[in-house]
This record gives C-alpha cells, structure tokens and sequence, in this order.
C-alpha cells in the first residue's frame, strides 16, 4: 500500500537545527582532529545535517 504525502507535511526541524561545531564534536565524541577539520569546513556553526553527513566517529569498541 502506497500513500502520498505532500512536502509541507515532512517536518524537517532536526536537520536544519543549527549547531554550535564545538558543542556537537563534544556530544557525539569526536576527537579534536576531526573537530578541526569541521571549523575549517563550516566555521563556528554548521546544521545537523551537514555536520551527521562529514563528521567521522571512531567506533566505540575499539
């Protein structure tokens, strides 16, 4: 079963948050090499979705 939806209705909220580089690299545990390289990219701030899309995060359980 197959349903339309129409644009206006996705909520998109969290994507286009915006967020401060600093305090995302904190958050999701990314080291201070990676956060370098995002302030470089996108300076001081940046959306949710274009720092989910370029940050690379160690995996946990190494």
């Amino acid at each position: 079963m197959t349903e339309h939806i129409e644009p206006k209705q996705i909520e998109t909220d969290d994507l286009t948050k915006v967020w401060s580089v600093t305090e995302y690299c904190a958050r999701h545990r990314i080291d201070a090499e990676e956060q370098a390289l995002l302030l470089r990219l996108f300076g001081p701030f940046a959306t949710a979705c274009e720092l989910l899309h370029n940050a690379k995060r160690a995996p946990r359980f190494r």
